[in-house]
């Protein structure tokens, strides 16, 4: 079965919903971990400037804790900007772990890949069309463009992150992954010499 490429942000809760997800579709996954998304105002950030950019998916467990998570997100985002959608109850246990969840649902990890294909074929580019994968930036080129490792790289870091709409304040790490969903490397180049 060859992957399908979407080119929606796909939103889940865990590593292992990811790394699901990560093996039926070519596409940008971003993690809420689990509850983390309350506290986290960088990742809510960054889903509030990804939802400008495209549609997003939500696709979270079918769970009291997954609907709490949507919940959450969707008061953050515009609905207009939200793709929601839902995998079915089903009863189990995920192979990794020793005890079903709570309520005994499988959640997004153990949901049938096939399924999976089918809620998100909708949303897939058509095959064919160009698969290459973009050049991401890379940590040696934050430290080219002075945003790591000296004399005032966090205030230039936080400018660049202003700019994007991100929060003041973001480590250099958190501010590259972001950087690599919402800007290609031509567009972060360009963007970094017009905050000089």
């Amino acid at each position: 079965m060859s992957k399908l490429r979407i080119n929606y942000p796909i939103i889940v809760e865990g590593k292992y919903d990811k790394i699901k997800i990560m093996s039926i579709a070519d596409a940008c996954v971003i993690t809420t971990d689990g509850f983390g998304v309350f506290k986290n105002h960088e990742r809510l950030a960054l889903i509030r400037e990804l939802a400008k950019k495209s549609k997003i998916i939500v696709l979270t467990d079918p769970d009291g804790a997954g609907k709490l998570i949507r919940s959450h997100i969707t008061s953050a985002i515009p609905r207009d900007r939200l793709i929601q959608l839902y995998t079915p109850q089903v009863k189990g246990k995920e192979r990794r772990k020793e005890h079903a969840s709570a309520e005994g649902y499988l959640g997004v990890e153990g949901a049938d890949a096939q399924k999976l294909c089918e809620l998100l074929a909708p949303f897939a580019e058509q095959s064919g069309e160009d698969m290459s994968p973009r050049e991401e930036i890379t940590k040696a080129d934050m430290f080219a463009c002075g945003l790591t490792g000296g004399e005032g790289s966090a205030e230039k870091r936080d400018m660049l992150a202003v700019s994007l709409d991100l929060p003041r304040g973001m480590t250099p790490n958190a501010l590259l992954s972001a950087l690599n969903v919402l800007l290609t490397r031509e567009e972060f180049f360009k963007l970094v010499d017009t905050n000089k």
